[in-house]
């Protein structure tokens, strides 16, 4: 269950984003879904349908008994901003509080210019002046790094070069909105206890393999994110002692050896792919029949099955959900992921399901925006003021805009 503070304005904003992420439901579903007695919740409702914010629906379908009135969301709510920053490219969306995407976009994006931060500030300011003028209750930023621990959004990333960005600060201000940065696997696994799998779960792991590799731990409802908010960072495992030099500065991490980049690496050098080859002609070769690119693929699956073994064994998660652009080509993993996965685990744990979603660029950017969407459940320790920010946006008619 997850539970809003017991400040009045929170329990407010925590109804508008249970209405948003079920799609409707009834005085007594919230009450019993967000632990506050009836009687609060009937007084609540009703503030909310006088503010304009909460509207009822049709009549529930009846068992026999009283059938009872649907609360949702009024249109004018406000919408989400996404972003999922890459090292050569930004992805952007805009989606309802229910995390339904209403537009998408990307654009090309170099994360090593000096001058990086205001193009991503225009790249934003741009997708929301094309938009339909929806109010904006925040943006959520999904970055490949760790992110501090305090909410302001500093970022260090390896993978895109940065140490010590002041990402939210900036961005916040210059956009005029909240703006909550997280790592994009701990993005994304928000996403799937709001809408995927997870919703089911309290406990799970996310496994994510692509460019980089990645993991969120969820536990008790809520993303596990360390001291210093890199929790996951799974991809910097070392592997094997004097492997291939890893982005980090280490040497024989997981992902120097099965990172988008390793397997590329290794498919030019075996002559399965041109010298200028992709990962996509990689898997094309693969999805032909041959061998050798299968291979590639098969023995990658070995170690991550290992890897996330070894995780289950740690966490003791109700289920896995692998993600991430890499699991495009998952048919050719799967097998040797499958093997050394179930082999490590002790027999306890060896039926734990591993669901493996279908992926597109624009799941990271959703994972972001489901940053705000899920800022109104929890009290202002966990996302900072940028979260108490959105729950008083959530919780009083919004007349900031970006770019104002």
């Amino acid at each position: 269950m997850l539970r809003p503070s017991g400040n009045a304005d929170v329990t407010r904003s925590a109804i508008l984003a249970f209405l948003g992420t079920s799609g409707g439901a009834s005085r007594a579903d919230l009450a019993r879904g967000l632990g506050v007695s009836p009687a609060l919740m009937t007084q609540l409702v009703k503030d909310l349908i006088s503010d304009g914010l909460v509207r009822e629906l049709a009549m529930s379908p009846s068992n026999g008994g009283r059938p009872a009135r649907l609360l949702g969301l009024v249109a004018s709510v406000g919408r989400v901003i996404g972003m999922k920053v890459a090292k050569d490219h930004v992805a952007l969306v805009e989606t309802e509080l229910g995390g339904k995407v209403v537009r998408a976009e990307s654009w090309p994006f170099n994360a090593s210019s000096v001058t990086f931060l205001s193009p991503l500030v225009d790249l934003v300011l741009g997708f929301r002046a094309a938009g339909g003028g929806a109010p904006i209750l925040g943006v959520g930023v999904g970055v490949p790094g760790s992110v501090d621990a305090q909410g302001a959004g500093v970022v260090d990333s390896s993978l895109l070069g940065w140490w010590q960005v002041p990402l939210g600060a900036v961005l916040s201000r210059e956009l005029g909105v909240p703006v909550l940065v997280e790592n994009n696997v701990n993005a994304l696994a928000v996403a799937e206890r709001l809408y995927g799998p997870g919703r089911d779960h309290a406990d799970f792991l996310v496994v994510t393999i692509g460019e980089g590799v990645g993991a969120g731990f969820v536990t008790g409802g809520a993303v596990v994110r360390g001291s210093r908010g890199g929790a996951g960072e799974i991809g910097h495992i070392a592997a094997v002692m004097d492997g291939p030099r890893c982005t980090c500065g280490n040497h024989g991490c997981i992902e120097a050896l099965i990172g988008e980049e390793a397997l590329v690496a290794q498919a030019r050098r075996s002559g399965v792919i041109p010298p200028d080859g992709s990962v996509a002609d990689l898997q094309a070769r693969a999805d032909a029949g041959d061998a050798m690119a299968q291979n590639i693929f098969l023995e990658a699956g070995r170690p991550l099955g290992r890897i996330v073994a070894g995780l289950v064994q740690v966490l003791d998660p109700e289920i896995v959900i692998v993600s991430g652009e890499g699991t495009k080509a998952w048919s050719h993993w799967k097998a040797g992921f499958e093997q050394s996965f179930r082999a490590a685990l002790t027999s306890d744990r060896r039926s734990v399901p591993v669901i493996v979603e279908s992926w597109d660029d624009e799941s990271w950017a959703r994972g972001a925006a489901a940053l705000v969407a899920s800022a109104p459940f929890y009290s202002g320790e966990s996302s900072g003021e940028q979260g108490r920010r959105v729950r008083a946006r959530l919780s009083s008619p919004i007349e900031e805009a970006i770019g104002s």
